[in-house]
């Protein structure tokens, strides 16, 4: 493998002290997925960055894979491979060179040539402002819609949604109905309503006249509902300018690339790590075959970034999931979980780097348990401990004196299977059980009573039948009681017939495991009780056109199926 081993020197052994033994109450109140970790303060984290950044920009020493169960490393070992002088070049090439190979494979209709302003005369600003206008619409509406949904489903959304409003101006110009119903099936109704009032400010303010700004700072400040990620991919590949675009897909693939085993959930220094790393790639992509050395990415224009982003984000989706295909992967060469899964199936043990000091250690990794498999266990099952490094791993190993063993075969399901332990899995937690009353009212005119959902929380703005939650598990009997009692509340009135419950609908949400109890009412006459106060309600007469939840959309099929 790569690198040489290095001689070092210690200080005293009696610098370190044991830890302390934990306590009965210790061990017995808490359970974690994982070891406890000594907690990193803002300032250490931080300091753990800073100092980050600046192995990134020097040259380091080749070192050889961190091979389990200490992998002792230090900072340096996380510098991208990518970086690295001639072989990152060459790396960079060629994974943009597979990309192009497999853009079109998924056949994403936002996915489009970059605008390159140069193809556009001085006198032809217009159409190259409508060109950029509309391309960079085209970009962050199909973010938007990926964010928690699979690139088969939203095809068919963004097909449909760039025929009903092809321009900013146009969705500027829709209803907060019409842009809820567009959404209906989507999940996640928030991103609709923060997409329609961007695009409102956009297209009303003085300085951007619908067109968004270039610069991921001036996209994430100004427009509402865009975050880092989203504008790093606005930037990079609707304007050509260097930005990070960092996704899940794009946090495993570079934990496994920096060979960075944390949390990419919650660990701050885990994930700000993998950002900085990301930042310097796209720049250095940015760069690549720029002649002029006083020229920075800042100075530049290219769909480099777009496809490097893309790229990212493709093979993370497609070859390097959570269980990952390395036999189909473009950059093995530049991956640290994968070169470490070969050291360890050629049983090449003696090839881990050796520590100069223990403050020299990576300090952002957790311990790494071999035997972890989370992934494939229910919540409960999770793992409680991990194995730590012992004082004697810090101490250089005697070197073995078996002659070398022939090159062996390369095991790809060895690999496969150290990389996917990258990042750390931690437990699921279980998803919360809630139920509800749904109460659908027919009145004589054959409307039904809606009400509208509070502009903020689940399902903001969506209308549904007079809904009511259940505070614990009721009988058949007490349900149908609780539902009469809670419609007389919202219809004030006495004479509304009960027909009865209709059947009970199961949804599940990212969060929540919810069952609405439908029951079905029926009220003579055509007054409009029922609408006032707070309710925000009102008689619909035709429900199938009402934006709704498609939960809520399952209810309202059992209520036909009773009309």
């Amino acid at each position: 493998m790569r690198g040489q081993t290095r001689t070092v020197t210690r200080r005293p052994a009696a610098r370190a002290s044991p830890p302390p033994s934990p306590s009965a109450s210790d061990s017995e109140s808490a359970s974690p997925a994982r070891p406890a970790k000594r907690r990193k303060t803002a300032s250490s984290t931080s300091s753990k960055i800073d100092a980050y950044r600046k192995i990134l920009h020097q040259s380091t020493a080749d070192l050889k894979p961190s091979l389990p169960p200490t992998r002792c490393h230090t900072l340096a070992y996380h510098k991208p491979l990518l970086l690295d002088g001639g072989r990152g070049a060459d790396g960079r090439a060629a994974f943009l060179s597979w990309f192009d190979s497999v853009s079109a494979t998924r056949a994403m209709p936002w996915r489009k040539p970059w605008v390159n302003p140069a193809d556009f005369s001085s006198d032809d600003d217009a159409a190259l402002r409508r060109t950029l206008e509309k391309r960079a619409y085209e970009v962050w509406i199909s973010e938007i819609m990926l964010q928690q949904t699979r690139v088969a489903v939203v095809i068919e959304y963004w097909n449909r949604w760039m025929e009903r409003w092809p321009t900013i101006q146009d969705l500027a110009a829709a209803t907060a109905d019409d842009v809820l119903a567009a959404w209906r099936g989507l999940g996640y109704y928030s991103r609709a309503t923060r997409i329609h009032e961007a695009a409102k400010l956009a297209v009303g303010d003085s300085s951007m006249r619908g067109l968004l700004p270039s610069s991921a700072k001036d996209l994430a400040d100004r427009i509402p509902g865009v975050g880092r990620y989203t504008a790093g991919a606005i930037s990079c590949i609707a304007f050509g300018r260097p930005a990070p675009m960092v996704d899940g897909n794009v946090l495993r693939v570079l934990s496994r690339q920096l060979g960075l085993y944390g949390n990419i959930k919650t660990d701050k220094a885990v994930i700000d790590m993998i950002w900085v790393a990301a930042e310097e790639l796209v720049n250095a992509v940015a760069l690549d075959g720029q002649d002029d050395k006083t020229v920075t990415p800042d100075d530049t224009r290219s769909d480099g970034p777009g496809r490097w982003g893309q790229a990212l984000m493709e093979l993370g989706s497609t070859v390097c999931a959570p269980r990952p295909n390395c036999g189909e992967c473009p950059i093995t060469a530049t991956c640290r979980a994968y070169s470490e899964g070969l050291a360890l199936s050629n049983k090449s043990k003696n090839t881990e780097d050796i520590i100069t000091d223990m403050e020299d250690m990576c300090g952002v990794c957790e311990p790494f348990d071999e035997t972890d498999d989370i992934e494939n266990q229910p919540p409960a099952a999770a793992k409680k401990g991990g194995k730590q490094a012992t004082l004697s791993a810090f101490f250089t190993k005697p070197a073995s004196t078996k002659p070398p063993a022939k090159a062996a075969k390369v095991d790809v399901e060895a690999i496969a299977n150290h990389a996917r332990k990258f990042p750390v899995k931690v437990a699921k937690k279980a998803v919360r059980e809630e139920q509800t009353l749904v109460c659908a009212v027919v009145r004589g005119d054959g409307r039904h009573l809606i009400h509208k959902r509070p502009a903020k929380g689940l399902l903001a703005g969506l209308w549904e039948f007079p809904s009511s939650m259940l505070e614990r598990d009721v009988t058949a009997s007490q349900r149908q009681k609780l539902a009469k009692e809670f419609i007389a509340g919202v219809l004030d009135e006495e004479e509304v017939e009960h027909v009865g419950e209709l059947g009970s609908v199961p949804w599940l949400f990212s969060h929540i495991k919810l069952t609405m109890h439908v029951h079905l009412f029926r009220l003579e006459g055509t007054k409009d009780v029922g609408v006032g106060g707070t309710a925000s309600g009102r008689w619909s007469e035709e429900v199938d056109t009402e934006s709704m939840g498609t939960g809520m959309r399952k209810c309202w099929d059992l209520v036909k199926e009773a009309a």
